[in-house]
């Protein structure tokens, strides 16, 4: 069975309690590293500067406490393997609706993949497959 690395569970640990449900019930089925939680001024600049983010610090959901937001990828990592990281969304997105349904979460989830959440990829101008974020 998939287990988080330290690392893993450090970064996740930062995170809502709504993203920690989600995504220690996706281990349960898909290993996964936790790449990013919170993200402190430095390094939300850091990724601003190096396109990894389209905001600056503090207007990204992974600089508020606890982050809303974490950056989530499949072990073992394989930066170019984007279908992978599609297939993993889905089983993400799948796991946080049946939690929200059951009333264990109370938010619903955002996928850097998918910003405005229409289920269509193709109109997507900034990819960041890795992305998970809250939404009401």
């Amino acid at each position: 069975m998939p287990k988080f690395s330290n690392r893993s569970k450090a970064n996740l640990v930062q995170a809502h309690g709504d993203l920690q449900r989600i995504f220690n019930e996706v281990i349960k089925y898909f290993d996964c590293s936790v790449i990013c939680g919170h993200r402190s001024m430095a390094e939300q600049d850091d990724a601003f500067q190096k396109g990894f983010s389209k905001v600056e610090y503090p207007k990204s959901k992974h600089n508020k406490l606890p982050s809303l937001a974490v950056d989530v990828v499949p072990y073992p990592i394989d930066w170019n393997d984007t279908k992978r990281m599609i297939y993993f969304a889905g089983i993400v997105h799948g796991i946080a609706y049946k939690l929200k349904q059951e009333n264990k979460i109370t938010h619903s989830l955002r996928w850097g993949g998918d910003w405005d959440s229409d289920t269509e990829l193709k109109d997507n101008t900034f990819q960041d497959y890795p992305h998970f974020e809250l939404k009401k």
